[in-house]
């Protein structure tokens, strides 16, 4: 087995002044959106999340559903469910295909995080990661023919740490992994559980502290789609509107965009698109979704459809208007304790013989995009699973409308927070063709 590296966060710091600083004062988390942009949210009449109360939020989330389901800790790989374990971050799209940073979290509440060489100091801001060990990759990128070596490194650690925490023969739950860390952890006694279960659900359920963090990346968000409709003239591409708004999400301590779903003109239906180099005309409609992943690590999912210099046609206006009346009125039957299966019978939707629409009604969001996801009612057979709303829920009403006799379509989106009292719009840029 491999030397053992019991190490809390501050003995992973290697003691120098310089790193002190990077996992402490100079921490990207702990400096955060910045006093410009925090001023601007409190103007703005919003409040600021208390992190460290987030962070425990989310790790007793986990907890609480390793016990509801029987598990006795959970190994994650997927690094938005290591972001929401830990509230650390290291090259977050990097890792998403190279398994170099992973976590184990225990029903005991035990927080550990294997990073990347060198970079054990990240979590050092973070009070909720009780231990830090250097991972161990096991990819042929990072392992060359060795990797199957360095894959029993990976399982001898790994299980280091459960046997510290779990008893012989204990269920484990497993977001992602290589093969051979299923079949190594399996070979040791354990029963591997499916792990995407027990971290959907818990993150279904948002803190008061999650939603001001949203509230606040909404705001970011909408303040970088005003600077794209000011800027958007005829003769600009897609492209160069599209930056716009990367470019808006970034300075405003945002993380990335999850797609590139912006068209234009006769490139907006069907739908789902990607941007491209077309040239905007005068009068072209152009939509988007933002998929937006903003400051603390929080999605915003909500589009809009714009003519460009010109009054919208009769045409543009007539499908405005009917995808608009879906996401409002569906929006209506976000309450607690609706099923996903009236959600799906009961929403609106114009004739799918005559309009290609979205692939989904509603879907929830949280870090990006989460559960539950609820389908067309032509898609319950396949892919329809029940469910119930429940108060702290985040989801988005969907609509697209794109005529399949020919001309342009239109994408519609908002946010909703599921309360007591009804759904609670989240997003409130104007539903205009104009601006």
């Amino acid at each position: 087995m491999v030397g053992r590296i019991h190490r809390s966060v501050q003995q992973a710091l290697d003691g120098t002044p310089e790193v002190a600083r990077a996992a402490g004062d100079l921490h990207h988390l702990n400096i955060g959106p910045g006093e410009a942009l925090t001023a601007e949210w409190v103007a703005a009449g919003l409040e600021l999340p208390d992190l460290p109360a987030m962070r425990q939020y989310r790790v007793n989330r986990i907890v609480a559903q390793l016990n509801e389901l029987g598990y006795d800790g959970i190994v994650l790989f997927d690094p938005l469910n290591v972001r929401y374990a830990t509230d650390s971050t290291n090259m977050q799209l990097w890792v998403m295909h190279n398994g170099a940073r992973y976590a184990f979290v225990g029903a005991d509440g035990h927080v550990c995080i294997w990073d990347y060489e060198n970079c054990e100091f990240l979590s050092g801001h973070s009070h909720v990661v009780n231990e830090v060990r250097p991972a161990i990759g096991s990819t042929f990128f990072l392992g060359g023919n060795r990797w199957e070596e360095q894959a029993r490194r990976w399982s001898d650690d790994m299980l280091d740490v459960i046997g510290e925490h779990c008893q012989p023969g204990a269920k484990i739950a497993i977001d992602q992994c290589h093969r051979i860390g299923y079949t190594m952890i399996e070979a040791a006694g354990y029963t591997i559980g499916e792990g995407g279960e027990v971290m959907e659900l818990a993150r279904r359920i948002k803190s008061s502290d999650e939603i001001k963090a949203m509230r606040c990346v909404a705001h970011a968000c909408e303040a970088s789609m005003a600077e794209m409709q000011e800027q958007l003239r005829p003769g600009m591409t897609e492209r160069e509107v599209w930056a716009i708004l990367h470019a808006g999400n970034i300075k405003r301590a945002g993380e990335w965009i999850e797609t590139q779903i912006l068209s234009s003109g006769p490139r907006t239906n069907p739908w789902m698109q990607e941007v491209s180099s077309r040239v905007i005309e005068k009068g072209d409609i152009v939509a988007y979704d933002t998929d937006l992943v903003g400051a603390y690590g929080m999605m915003v999912d909500i589009s809009r459809t714009w003519v460009v210099d010109a009054k919208p046609n009769a045409h543009q206006q007539t499908l405005f208007d009917m995808a608009k009346d879906m996401i409002q009125g569906n929006a209506e039957l976000l309450t607690p304790g609706r099923t996903f299966r009236e959600l799906t019978f009961d929403a609106f939707l114009p004739d799918v013989d005559q309009y290609r629409h979205y692939s989904v009604l509603f879907h929830g969001v949280g870090q990006c995009d989460e559960y539950p996801t609820i389908y067309m009612p032509n898609g319950w057979d396949t892919w329809g699973h029940d469910g119930e709303l429940e108060v702290g829920m985040v989801l988005t009403s969907e609509s697209y409308i794109g005529s399949r006799h020919g001309g342009e379509g239109v994408k519609l989106e908002d946010q909703y927070l599921v309360t007591e009292n009804g759904p609670e719009l989240m997003s409130h840029y104007p539903l205009s063709l104009v601006g």
